[in-house]
């Protein structure tokens, strides 16, 4: 087995600043209060950065032998172990799917970390730095395209008589949105009295962000799109 402790310094450099990007894309997403914060990044960035240095210098002793050494089978098993975190990130809670953002900001660390351990340095950091563009940039600016069709209508359903349609409207104007009110119809779900309020939302965060705050509200039955929405999605 080789052993140079003159690449030593060299290792320990790139293991930190996978360290360092990660965190920052962990940071991040523990500002927004998801489940994947600082230390899951920084794990999955040093992780990744480790076997892919374990990958291209930890065999390096096999090449005195008639052994076939692949740097890359290392690496790919890491985007497929990623791949599985990343799917332990994706929920779906009333028909409303959270987690993707995380789970891709998980790969992204990997593949950051990955770099890092390779020695492709300007890629990790021009990753990261595009990693914030599509947060910080990106995606208020898709917030602010216009949808086409019935796409921002939702049907709210609450329990009559619990003042929920006043807290519905608050929280959208809390979110950011111009919230109008077009229909509603009483009914009976179970003996218990429901009204069914069909609103339409412009501005504010993403349809699907929408209902999982609404959904949350003490009084509302469900969230849904409407017919014509669900039918484009």
């Amino acid at each position: 087995m080789l052993f140079e402790w003159s690449r030593v310094p060299l290792e320990i450099g790139l293991v930190s600043l996978a360290f360092l990007l990660c965190s920052l894309i962990g940071f991040e997403r523990q500002f927004q209060h998801k489940s994947a914060g600082i230390r899951t990044h920084a794990l999955v960035g040093v992780g990744s950065c480790v076997f892919t240095l374990i990958s291209v210098d930890g065999f390096v002793g096999l090449a005195e032998y008639t052994v076939t050494r692949d740097p890359s089978r290392i690496a790919a098993q890491i985007v497929t172990g990623v791949g599985f975190l990343g799917a332990g990130l994706i929920f779906v809670n009333k028909d409303v799917v959270r987690g993707l953002t995380t789970a891709a900001s998980i790969w992204v660390a990997a593949a950051i970390g990955m770099a890092c351990g390779a020695g492709l340095l300007p890629l990790a950091i021009y990753a990261t730095f595009l990693h914030f563009v599509a947060i910080l940039v990106v995606a208020p600016l898709g917030r602010l395209m216009p949808q086409a069709g019935d796409r921002n209508t939702l049907t709210v359903t609450y329990e009559d008589g619990r003042g929920a349609l006043r807290d519905v409207l608050g929280r959208a104007t809390t979110l950011g949105c111009e919230t109008t009110l077009i229909h509603t119809h009483q009914e009976s779900i179970d003996g218990v009295r429901v009204v069914r309020a069909r609103l339409r939302f412009r501005l504010g965060p993403p349809l699907s962000e929408i209902m999982t705050q609404l959904s949350e509200l003490p009084g509302v039955v469900g969230v849904d799109l409407s017919p014509r929405a669900a039918d484009e999605l």
